[in-house]
């Protein structure tokens, strides 16, 4: 299934469908391993952000954004590419991978719209610094709550050991994606002086904007909501991630109806329901791994075959690992590794770095291929939808190698100087 999908992209649920039909005919999984794995508080969040994310840009939210961005930064692309690929980390960091680059896709597509740009370099580099960013706290990236969850590790920890390599991570995901997409920065700096004269038009089109006084509430609201949702639900006494779904129902409730009759235009129109299929029977289907007993099999290997030493079972989880979570998606990836790594545990060796070193290979790794992250996933998906170009592995590649062999490189030298103090 893995192999057709990276192979074939554009068919992905065909193949999703078949290999899992394959899967339960021959007693690989069964339907409630199915129902454990298929992870539908993931595709629900999705499909509520979506419909934020397209109320917000049928009102033009993100239109009108850019102008602002515009007036404040001036016609300097590199300036605005790197505003985007930061904001594309924090957002990732604060709220979450998939928020982040839902919202960054739109802001980006728009703004290459305008000098009729080819968007795919940037929203590519949009995605590695969405990836790099989600490292950097407990609820930027699926990984690291599922990691959190298992290993007990605070917010406060995640301050002290991920946000400071996140940080230098991303300033040097900043200087390869300058260098490697130069001729791409450099045809948008002259499509931007070619065109200057277009920008009176530009303002012409925005002064006639409606009010986006409500889509702006809505929109911070959202953010906030997600921001701040561990409090609300402490305050509340509610469970854990509870409110992580129920603060976009909510808005997304409040979306369509404010749109009353184009409410269900929006859902249908809205929600990538090809992508969300395609999630859904993935996620499930890595439950074969814990039916057949492959979880035990592989700790034993890896601890036999490193002599127990940290280090080496730390390169084990950053390359092993790091193919897996790039050829398997990185929600699958960790999925798998979380067990390994706590029957590692049970064999007397200090696992404590290695929930970080999982981390870091979880969501750096992620940007080498198409399916690496599910940002890469949900962004490819709105790239076939909005603009019809339909990225392969060999396209990808290059880029995705370029990023992600130095980022993880320096998260695991940066992880190796703290060992001590990680132990300790």
């Amino acid at each position: 299934m893995i192999g057709a999908t990276l192979m074939f992209w554009r068919y992905r649920v065909l193949f999703a469908f078949i290999a899992l039909s394959f899967m339960l005919g021959v007693g690989l999984i069964e339907v409630k391993l199915i129902k454990d794995f298929a992870q539908l508080d993931t595709i629900l969040f999705l499909a509520s952000m979506m419909v934020i994310v397209g109320y917000l840009e049928e009102k033009r939210f993100f239109e009108v954004l850019m102008d602002r961005l515009v007036e404040v930064i001036g016609d300097k692309p590199t300036l605005v590419m790197i505003f985007f690929l930061v904001m594309s980390a924090l957002l990732a960091a604060l709220v979450d991978e998939v928020t982040s680059i839902l919202i960054m896709i739109a802001i980006i597509l728009d703004y290459t719209s305008r000098y009729n740009i080819n968007p795919v370099p940037f929203v590519i580099m949009s995605i590695f610094a969405t990836n790099i960013g989600s490292s950097a706290t407990v609820v930027g990236n699926p990984v690291g709550v599922m990691i959190a969850f298992n290993a007990k590790l605070s917010f406060i920890e995640f301050l002290r050991w991920a946000t400071p390599i996140a940080i230098a991570s991303l300033f040097l995901t900043l200087i390869i994606v300058r260098i490697v997409f130069k001729n791409e920065i450099a045809k948008l700096e002259k499509a931007v002086l070619d065109e200057r004269g277009k920008s009176k038009k530009i303002e012409e089109v925005v002064r006639e904007v409606p009010d986006i006084r409500i889509p702006t509430l809505i929109f911070l609201a959202t953010i906030l909501g997600l921001v701040f949702h561990t409090p609300l639900e402490e305050l509340l006494g509610l469970e854990k991630n509870s409110m992580l779904l129920g603060v976009p129902f909510f808005f997304a409730g409040i979306v369509l109806l404010f749109e009353k009759e184009h409410a269900r235009e929006i859902v249908e129109r809205r929600i990538d329901w090809w992508t969300l299929l395609f999630f859904l029977i993935f996620f499930a289907s890595v439950g074969t791994l814990k039916h057949v007993g492959t979880v035990n099999v592989l700790a034993e290997i890896i601890y036999n075959s490193t002599g127990g030493s940290l280090e080496y079972i730390m390169s084990t989880i950053i390359f092993a690992g790091g193919i897996m979570t790039a050829f398997m998606d990185n929600v699958l990836a960790v999925a798998t590794w979380i067990p390994i790594i706590h029957t590692i545990g049970e064999f007397g060796v200090n696992i404590y770095p290695l929930w970080w070193t999982l981390l870091f290979t979880g969501t750096f790794w992620g940007n080498l291929t198409l399916i690496g992250s599910t940002a890469n996933i949900i962004a490819i998906g709105a790239l076939e939808r909005r603009v019809g170009v339909h990225l392969t592995l060999k396209y990808w590649i290059p880029y995705g190698a370029a990023v992600t062999f130095p980022t993880i490189g320096l998260a695991a030298l940066l992880i190796l100087i703290q060992l001590p103090m990680m132990i300790a």
